[in-house]
């Protein structure tokens, strides 16, 4: 089922993607940024209290608090440089280099929470990365 979940999250990043590049147009990119992270904020709260998931808020700890705090604050940035990327670049372009991230999180998953490097991982990111320096140069 996470497939599922997955596909749906690649779907709309696509569309995020096309969005962002026509609301962008003559518009400041962290202006642009700003407003949409405050239509995300509104969602976000909006799910949490309809389905009755404030609860969890006391049972956060340090370190869950800690790290969803920096995850939210590399959120923030990658859309800062996502939204200038897109006002300079062609959507079809900055997109795609966007999605190192994947070989970037594989590489980082291994280092930093000792995950398992399999041969189609490995591979896998070896595409990646040769399909982002493909659109690049």
């Amino acid at each position: 089922m996470w497939w599922l979940y997955a596909l749906l999250s690649a779907l709309f990043a696509s569309l995020t993607a096309i969005f962002a590049k026509i609301g962008v147009a003559g518009v400041n990119s962290d202006l642009a940024t700003a407003i949409r992270t405050v239509i995300i904020l509104i969602m976000a709260w909006g799910i949490v209290f309809f389905r009755g998931e404030g609860k969890g808020l006391q049972h956060l700890s340090k370190t869950n608090l800690v790290f969803l705090v920096l995850s939210g604050m590399a959120t923030g940035l990658s859309w800062i440089f996502y939204f200038k990327a897109l006002q300079m670049g062609k959507v079809s372009q900055v997109a795609p280099v966007d999605k190192l991230s994947v070989a970037l999180t594989i590489i980082l998953s291994i280092i930093f929470l000792h995950e398992a490097l399999t041969i189609k991982m490995a591979i896998g990111a070896v595409l990646i990365i040769a399909g982002t320096l493909v659109l690049i140069l």
